[in-house]
């Protein structure tokens, strides 16, 4: 079936994957944060300015752009997290075959660490995305309203 140099350098890929992922986290988790900074401009200023302008082109496009951007991170966040998960369970429970629970305490918690802070971006992305898809909506009933 599979040789031990496949399962070898599966183990290997793996292994280097789990710091680029938690790094990824990291940048979505700072990536939705941001995204509530722009929201907060968004609602309290920018849409009712592009509605204002009266450009509906311009508001659907800004409208799809970010909530693109927010469900870009509400797909994206939960799956490293997800791969930060099962990344270090492989090791942890070698480790615990060995008698080496240090180790498996570790890995369990890193993955423990990494499917919350991916669950964590992902519902921030969720939330901003349905708040600004109401929003554009909003505006988008208003310009028509006002252009009949």
């Amino acid at each position: 079936m599979f040789s031990g140099i496949s399962f070898g350098l599966m183990h290997q890929l793996t292994g280097v994957l789990l710091q680029p992922v938690v790094a990824a986290l990291l940048f979505f988790v700072a990536l939705a944060l941001y995204e509530v900074g722009v929201s907060v401009g968004e609602r309290w200023g920018g849409i009712r300015r592009l509605c204002a302008a009266g450009d509906k082109m311009a508001l659907m496009a800004a409208g799809k752009r970010r909530i693109e951007r927010a469900d870009f991170i509400t797909r994206l966040a939960p799956m490293l997290g997800l791969m930060g998960t099962l990344i270090p369970l492989g090791p942890g429970l070698a480790a615990l075959g060995e008698g080496e629970l240090r180790v498996l305490t570790t890995a369990m918690t890193v993955a423990f660490d990494t499917t919350v802070i991916g669950l964590f971006a992902g519902m921030i992305g969720f939330v901003l995305g349905r708040l600004r898809r109401r929003w554009y909506d909003h505006g988008l009933a208003q310009l028509e309203a006002a252009h009949g």
